[in-house]
């Protein structure tokens, strides 16, 4: 498997991203995947996690839907919590499903940590039937490159806030220290990248989103940076269908 192995920071995620606690999945990131999976009948979640996402598109959509993930931990709890979804173990690459088997795939916050974002992507179009939709969601590859952050500059009066941006172009592997003591690997790409080895895999886009952050999640932010933060988009979602030729348009060069 590509994937990081989570089972290091599964209680640093599941008490800090899951089960209502986090204003982003709750306010945006799950309304999103639930408007745009509407009709699906059968849905793969890969990097489910614990579920989530899953639980949610069964829930308000009633569709079948299989989660797929690489560590053990998550999917316990995400049996756990039961509410639909079956789960299996497994990264993104090497997929245990049929070809043309789910009416959509949605990966959520998953192929910033992944290597073989090529293989990823194609075993995404693999699985999806012609006219299939996939949902990516990503930390925004502009604005939350690394050594990015939101500055409040006090050597002017009034302080001013900005937000700063890194190297966006290059890509990179860097390590950051999310939380004390939890280290979690990511994989910079800027947006072409991704859009290329979309179209590659026969994966065409349809819909691209750059929500402000929900409300929950600016109520957290303090007076001064509240306005910088509302106009600064964290997320990016890219809705894409696959073609009628599927993986085999991202190979006839």
């Amino acid at each position: 498997m590509n994937e990081p192995g989570w089972d290091d920071h599964a209680d640093w995620w599941q008490r800090e991203f899951t089960d209502g606690v986090d204003p982003e999945y709750v306010e945006q990131i799950i309304p999103l995947a639930v408007r745009h999976l509407a009709g699906a009948e059968r849905v793969l979640d890969i990097g489910t996690g614990e579920g989530q996402i899953a639980r949610a598109v069964c829930r308000e959509i009633g569709a079948e839907v299989v989660g797929v993930d690489p560590t053990a931990s998550l999917l316990d709890l995400a049996r756990q919590r039961a509410g639909g979804p079956h789960y299996l173990r497994a990264g993104s690459v090497g997929l245990p499903l049929a070809d043309g088997s789910v009416d959509a795939v949605v990966v959520c916050l998953v192929f910033e940590h992944v290597d073989n974002l090529a293989g990823s992507l194609s075993e995404v179009a693999r699985v999806l039937r012609p006219g299939g939709r996939f949902l990516l969601f990503l930390n925004h590859p502009l604005l939350q490159t690394p050594g990015s952050a939101l500055i409040v500059d006090h050597m002017v009066e009034p302080a001013e806030t900005y937000w700063r941006l890194g190297p966006y172009l290059p890509g990179a592997e860097t390590v950051e220290e999310v939380q004390k003591d939890v280290f979690v690997r990511f994989v910079h790409r800027p947006l072409s990248t991704y859009l290329n080895e979309m179209t590659r895999a026969g994966l065409g886009l349809v819909h691209m989103d750059e929500p402000a952050p929900p409300p929950g999640f600016l109520a957290r932010s303090g007076d001064v940076e509240r306005a910088a933060a509302a106009a600064t988009p964290r997320l990016l979602l890219l809705v894409a269908e696959r073609s009628s030729s599927g993986v085999e348009a991202g190979v006839t060069e």
